[in-house]
């Protein structure tokens, strides 16, 4: 697939994201063969929406599709990447209105922040190596934007090249001494208008957060990009997706990390 039909179905995706059209699985002669030619056509996506569509730069980055179960159901054996952008970065407590999206979901996470510039040419890191580059961490809502999938008839390339879905993410008071935290094994819980609805431990996701961190590090070093000092990284959800009716008001807190508040409402005014 070569430049042209790249730039031309990011075109198309870009377009079905504006006109807030269903998500439609890319098939025919718009189907990536490869996962790297649909980080291409991710690529090309992210070119448009920066010149277009006034998304500002890339800040944040995250992981997706890590269980194996949703690994099967997408026809991967690997996690998928995406990128966040700074106009969608959103602080504790954030109000979101569900008439921004075709159909809003809510996940659950363990940010972290990045301290300095992680050198592209000492990959392959691992949950050690990658460590020293962390500042801190902090829970996480990441805000899914799936356009009403059908979830019967889905693939990984076609969600990773439209932006993985990430519609935005939600952080919590970062913690700096996260070190003294096995964050790999903190206790989560989630409550939706003050009562509880789901609860898991952060080792759910990939085993733990710091995995998470260095797929996305190793991920960037393979298309010549790298982490840098300031931005953010969502490192996967351990708990199921949950879709948010107008009126919900979702906390999600993590023992030892403190908690991060999203409400849904559309009653958002514009200093919002």
């Amino acid at each position: 697939m070569d430049r042209n039909q790249t730039d031309a179905i990011a075109r198309k995706i870009f377009q079905a994201n504006v006109q807030r059209e269903q998500f439609q699985p890319l098939r025919g002669d718009d189907q990536p063969e490869t996962l790297d030619t649909a980080y291409d056509i991710q690529d090309a996506l992210y070119r448009i929406m920066q010149t277009e569509g006034q998304s500002g730069p890339v800040a944040g980055h995250k992981i997706a599709v890590t269980s194996p179960d949703i690994q099967k159901l997408c026809g991967v054996d690997q996690p998928v990447y995406g990128s966040i952008f700074a106009n969608t970065i959103h602080r504790s407590p954030h109000i979101a209105n569900p008439a921004d999206f075709v159909r809003i979901g809510v996940e659950f996470e363990i940010a972290l922040l990045i301290r300095e510039d992680v050198p592209m040419q000492a990959a392959p890191f691992d949950a050690d190596t990658i460590s020293r580059y962390v500042a801190s961490a902090m829970p996480a809502f990441e805000i899914i934007e799936d356009r009403n999938a059908d979830y019967s008839d889905l693939d990984a390339r076609s969600i990773l090249a439209d932006r993985c879905w990430c519609g935005g993410v939600v952080l919590g008071k970062p913690v700096e001494n996260w070190r003294r935290i096995d964050l790999g094994n903190l206790a989560g819980m989630v409550t939706v208008n003050g009562e509880s609805l789901d609860s898991g431990n952060t080792g759910n996701a990939l085993g733990h957060p710091l995995n998470g961190l260095a797929w996305v590090t190793n991920h960037l070093a393979a298309r010549r990009r790298a982490l840098k000092a300031g931005e953010i990284v969502m490192t996967g959800s351990p708990l199921k997706t949950r879709f948010p009716a107008n009126g919900d008001s979702y906390t999600y807190t993590v023992d030892q990390l403190g908690e991060v508040t999203l409400q849904i409402s559309n009653k958002v005014h514009k200093a919002e």
